[in-house]
């Protein structure tokens, strides 16, 4: 079955030295473009992640601090990755959760203002777990009667998840064939940075969603403690996560004066003894 797709999709998986999404790093990234007429191409690069991989995900992946030394950053990289991902939208396992906001850490710290609202993602696992309750292997079993050979290598994985992808399409027929629905259906919740911390109430307005001011319009919260914004730009957050707010700041700051009143004419003939 061929996808049908108004634009490309990059299916991607990282192996990474952790699971924190603001310090850890890539070692392995695996992207498998798919264009709207059928054509795929496919790239994997191991990266350099200037730290040490930790002996227990070395463990999980096979990846050790010998086998990348010699290999590229991804600060050398970045510029590569950007390029085949910027018309695209994007698919991945879990990738909502981890491999996006992951990447956007990495692309942002390499200096690319890459904005995750131009690209609608699809997490398969999110697909998977509400149709089926699952994990990778078993999905693959599942939807493709193969056994997951080489699992977390990221090309093993982005190829698997890709397979996984299209037959979840061809199996049930709630699921449309159309990214917006697809990406819509993967989604847990509504959040405006991947990571969590900035979600949207009932109107559509941006809100913070932990902590004290947990629940609170962020548009208000500016207001009435400025000092808010600058606290989370120095605290040890995402760096997506911090752009998506300092965007936001700059939409209300930007924001145009809403129009005159009697009243508030009345005020200013009053401040300036006018008639």
């Amino acid at each position: 079955m061929q996808l049908n797709l108004n634009k490309p999709i990059c299916f991607f998986d990282l192996e990474t030295t952790g699971i924190n999404v603001s310090k850890d790093r890539i070692v392995e990234i695996s992207i498998l473009k798919v264009f709207p007429n059928g054509n795929k191409e496919s790239f994997t690069w191991r990266v350099n992640p200037e730290m040490k991989i930790p002996a227990e995900t070395t463990a999980i992946h096979g990846i050790s601090d010998e086998m990348v030394v010699n290999e590229p950053t991804f600060n050398e990289l970045a510029s590569k990755v950007y390029d085949l991902i910027k018309d695209s939208d994007l698919g991945g396992f879990n990738s909502n959760r981890f491999d996006i906001p992951l990447l956007a850490e990495e692309l942002l710290r390499a200096k690319i203002d890459f904005d995750l609202k131009k690209n609608l993602a699809v997490d398969v696992q999110t697909i998977f777990h509400k149709m089926e309750k699952r994990t990778l292997g078993a999905a693959y079993e599942f939807y493709c009667s193969k056994e997951l050979i080489n699992a977390h290598s990221a090309e093993a994985d982005t190829l698997a998840t890709y397979e996984i992808f299209v037959a979840q399409v061809e199996r049930y027929d709630e699921l449309e064939n159309d990214i917006p629905f697809l990406s819509k259906i993967s989604s847990y919740q509504n959040f405006a940075d991947f990571a969590g911390f900035i979600g949207y109430n009932k109107e559509g307005k941006e809100i913070i969603t932990f902590g004290k001011h947990k629940g609170k319009v962020i548009e208000e919260l500016f207001k009435s403690e400025p000092g808010y914004f600058s606290w989370i730009q120095n605290a040890d957050f995402p760096m997506y996560t911090k752009k998506v707010l300092r965007d936001l700041k700059d939409r209300i700051n930007n924001k145009p004066a809403g129009p005159i009143t009697n009243d508030s004419l009345d005020m200013l003939k009053n401040k300036f003894n006018t008639k």
